[in-house]
């Protein structure tokens, strides 16, 4: 089947994008199962069936199926990110394919359906390595999911487009009832914002607008984790200059914080402190993780189950060592601060931060209010003796 007229790549694919609108481009084997699939998830605004990535302009679908031009079924979808967030509609995604298979989906072959998550913002690329990285430890054998900028996309014909929705007993190798589950499962909802916090989706009124910030007080106690984390960001943390760090923090400190480094397993500072009190990044000062969080995970380093409060930690994929790990950093001084697994308590969330000591500074309870972390006495506090129940 030809066209009346050619197709552009991304040409009228979607409407413009207001700034909270953004767009992913998904391979999962037959366009029709997966758009039909996203369409029922909250916070998706539109999608577009079409062919990816492949190695000729305006591709038809016979094309595609017959002349090996390299294309990959593909749904590009724009969604607004508050509602559902770049990380939620990856999992979402996932649930819809089999990622080790490679080209194939369903009852369907060839190259056409091989997976994929094609990209045109850098900015994506931590929401997808975070992705891949979940997945790949559910899975023995290794992701056959491609990970690429885009590389044109062309809009399907028009039958092809909501081809479920126009034909409702139409063939798909997906199971839409997993798109309802999914919805339910992670609490999303139109009108609702979706903030990812502990591996949950925690949903708030849109709009999101900010309160307005208060200025920092360290005797005013913080209530929640959530209020943790504005306390923690009002105080501006930041830390000290290279020549300073160089100078002030011990070889061993430097080594893991700056370059990277891994200490000793069960030849460290903090492997066996389970005293109730904070720990801070040794470069900054910024509060990261609390004793109630602390577990005994055999593995020789510090162990916790979440950071004291959302944001304070990034992750990044880590490819060192022949191998993919999310590596932890701390947000404000950006020191390395070790690796995050999934082999942790399954009543806590299943999570294991493993964290070199050198990395972070441990202040006692008692000793709190005299450095300055005063504000965060009743959380910790609170958390702990409920740890203790």
């Amino acid at each position: 089947m030809t066209n009346a007229s050619p197709r552009r790549p991304d040409a009228g694919a979607l409407p413009e994008s207001p700034d909270d609108l953004r767009t992913l481009h998904l391979a999962g084997g037959c366009f029709w199962g997966l758009e039909a699939f996203l369409k029922r998830l909250p916070g998706v605004r539109a999608t577009v069936a079409g062919y990816a990535n492949g190695s000729t302009e305006n591709p038809t679908y016979q094309d595609v199926c017959r002349w090996n031009t390299g294309h990959a079924e593909t749904v590009a979808v724009a969604y607004d990110a508050r509602v559902l967030p770049t990380d939620v509609l990856l999992d979402a995604f996932f649930e819809t394919i089999d990622p080790t298979s490679v080209n194939r989906q369903g009852n369907d072959r060839g190259t056409q359906y091989r997976t994929g998550i094609y990209w045109t913002d850098e900015a994506d690329l931590p929401a997808i390595e975070s992705a891949l990285l979940r997945q790949q430890a559910r899975y023995d054998k290794p992701l056959a999911v491609e990970v690429e900028p885009l590389d044109g996309f062309y809009p399907a014909e028009d039958y092809h487009q909501d081809y479920l929705g126009k034909n409702p007993g139409g063939y798909c190798h997906v199971d839409l009832g997993r798109a309802d589950a999914f919805v339910r499962r992670m609490g999303l909802a139109e009108g609702r914002a979706c903030r990812e916090a502990d591996g949950l989706c925690e949903p708030e009124s849109v709009p999101c607008a900010p309160e307005p910030a208060a200025s920092f007080d360290a005797e005013t106690p913080a209530a929640s984790r959530e209020d943790a984390a504005a306390r923690i960001r009002e105080a501006g943390y930041a830390p000290a200059p290279d020549d300073v760090l160089r100078r002030e923090l011990t070889p061993e400190q430097y080594r893991v914080t700056r370059l990277a480094a891994t200490e000793p397993p069960f030849r460290n500072a903090y492997d066996r402190t389970f005293a109730h009190g904070i720990y801070v990044d040794v470069t900054s000062g910024e509060p990261l993780f609390a004793s109630s969080d602390k577990f005994d995970s055999g593995c020789g380093w510090p162990a916790f189950t979440r950071p004291i409060a959302r944001g304070v930690v990034t992750e990044r994929l880590d490819r060192s060592l022949g191998t993919l790990r999310t590596e932890v950093r701390s947000r404000a001084g950006d020191a390395h601060l070790g690796h995050v697994f999934t082999d942790g308590p399954a009543e806590a969330g299943g999570l294991r931060y493993c964290i070199n000591s050198a990395a972070l500074r441990f202040v006692p309870f008692e000793r709190m209010d005299e450095e300055g972390y005063g504000y965060l006495k009743p959380l910790v506090e609170r958390e702990a003796a409920a740890t203790a129940r």
